[in-house]
């Protein structure tokens, strides 16, 4: 659901031309976080489910019939077309996986993207799920994606630079020998699933970012890494998977930040999920 970085740029025109990132009231901080901590919740009640042998429908039937029976309202099921409740990319996809009858096998590694509306606001996360045992070279791309997650949110400053988000995450990938897909992007969330601001997981070379982060401003951060290239390519079928042009594997973790006056407030955190500093 996260816009190519290229279109965007063409959409919005010059950066004076723009919308402004809204700035949430306290009001409207409670509602983000109420519909964070169900994507949250919905998160850990499907982890438990995450196993060799489920398929990745049966995992959108279950999210679907969980956000329903709670009285909420899953995002993305019909969002530009989208058929189904939840994303699920396995391996060399990159986002935006369709839910199949394909079980999941030991060796897979396969990211959650999930978003949810809780009273008009949503609330949005993935992870990548290891189906163990894995390889190696699997787990230590989990990893680095989910160090470049912190890495981008522990960037994050009241009154500090956009840019210095995607600096961070682009530094602490390429260092490892790790891309970071640079077509798809993070966003603003409130009460529209995609809004101001856009957070680029790298810098740009052409129209970087001169977005000043304010408090209120709320946001994805959701890296995707790959151990090959960046570059991707879209599925001419389906319209939706997203893969490495190279097939080479994928990872992603998201949080949906809220910005306070004091910094950086995890909005989707789990309770029984990885904490930052967390081995996998």
């Amino acid at each position: 659901m996260k816009g190519l970085w290229s279109n965007i740029m063409q959409a919005l025109g010059q950066k004076n031309a723009r919308p402004k990132a809204p700035i949430h009231n306290e009001e409207e901080r409670a509602g983000l976080r109420r519909a964070s901590r169900f994507n949250a919740q919905l998160m850990d009640f499907l982890r438990p489910q995450v196993k060799a042998g489920i398929t990745t429908l049966e995992l959108d039937r279950i999210a679907y019939e969980y956000t329903i029976d709670h009285g909420h309202t899953p995002a993305c099921l019909g969002y530009k077309g989208y058929p189904n409740t939840i994303c699920t990319s396995v391996n060399e996809v990159v986002c935006h996986g369709i839910p199949n009858k394909t079980p999941l096998r030991e060796g897979d590694i396969v990211n959650l993207d999930l978003t949810t509306i809780v009273d008009g606001w949503h609330g949005d996360s993935s992870e990548t799920f290891l189906i163990e045992p894995v390889a190696e070279d699997a787990r230590k791309l989990v990893q680095v994606a989910f160090d470049c997650l912190y890495a981008g949110i522990d960037a994050i400053h009241p009154y500090g630079k956009l840019t210095e988000i995607g600096r961070a995450i682009e530094r602490h990938a390429r260092v490892r020998g790790y891309s970071v897909v640079q077509e798809y992007q993070g966003h603003g969330l409130g009460r529209e699933f995609h809004q101001e601001p856009g957070v680029p997981h790298f810098v740009p070379k052409l129209n970087p970012s001169t977005v000043v982060i304010e408090p209120g401003m709320c946001f994805t951060v959701e890296p995707m890494i790959n151990t090959g290239t960046w570059r991707t390519m879209l599925d001419k079928y389906d319209k939706w998977t997203v893969r490495t042009m190279d097939l080479s594997l994928s990872a992603q973790f998201e949080h949906t930040i809220l910005v306070t006056e004091s910094g950086p407030e995890i909005l989707t955190m789990t309770e029984h999920g990885p904490k930052q500093g967390h081995q996998f």
